[in-house]
């Protein structure tokens, strides 16, 4: 089930959650997961939703770039953020870490 962003109390839930989960185990993402989620904000043109677990927002999110939609999920292996196309099982397209650059992250939502 997911949960649709249509509300700034949502996408606060969302990200304190995301921050509260990395910094116990995943502090390797935690500085670029806002930057992150202002990337799809700014490149989002239809709905965004995040998975839902146990009733509340959980680590997947998806977006729409025009008519193509993608989703965002932590591997927790790689201690990364991948960027994926259509579902969480889809083809990666970028991973991101703290070390990401701003301008590599720029560069890949330009090209969605």
């Amino acid at each position: 089930m997911a949960i649709s962003i249509n509300s700034i109390e949502i996408l606060q839930t969302y990200l304190k959650g995301v921050l509260l989960r990395a910094e116990h185990h995943a502090g390797n993402v935690e500085g670029v997961a806002l930057t992150l989620a202002g990337a799809i904000i700014w490149k989002s043109t239809g709905e965004i939703e995040v998975r839902e677990y146990a009733g509340s927002p959980a680590n997947i999110i998806w977006f729409w770039v025009n008519d193509k939609r993608y989703a965002m999920t932590y591997n927790h292996s790689n201690e990364e953020i991948e960027l994926k196309s259509r579902t969480q099982s889809g083809d990666i397209i970028a991973t991101f870490d703290n070390d990401s650059k701003y301008s590599e992250i720029i560069n890949v939502f330009n090209g969605l």
